[in-house]
């Protein structure tokens, strides 16, 4: 998303809702796909949505409402590995709702 206001709004949605312990927002991105046929080139802000496997669907049904783009990129990338005490971390914020990884 280009807007950072929009992210920071998204960010805190999604940790004040327990869906998330943390999201990073990543800026700088400089995005180039092709959309409706064309080929587009944005600078944008990158979302990484800390969290569990578990609140998968919730976070993209309340991405999909918020995100002003008509279809934004939401995917999930798994948590191989990690120290136990960020997982730990990582469940506790989500309300205990975490895991599996």
């Amino acid at each position: 998303m280009a807007d950072r206001q929009t992210a920071l709004d998204l960010a805190e949605l999604l940790v004040g809702e327990a869906l998330a312990a943390c999201v990073q927002i990543v800026p700088g991105v400089r995005s180039i796909y092709r959309w409706q046929g064309e080929v587009k080139r944005d600078d944008e802000l990158q979302l990484v949505v800390k969290t569990a496997a578990v609140h998968f669907d919730a976070i993209d049904a309340l991405l999909r409402e918020h995100h002003p783009y008509e279809m934004p990129e939401i995917v999930a990338v798994p948590i191989v590995n990690g120290s136990q005490a960020y997982l730990d971390w990582l469940t506790g914020e989500t309300s205990g709702r975490g895991g599996p990884w």
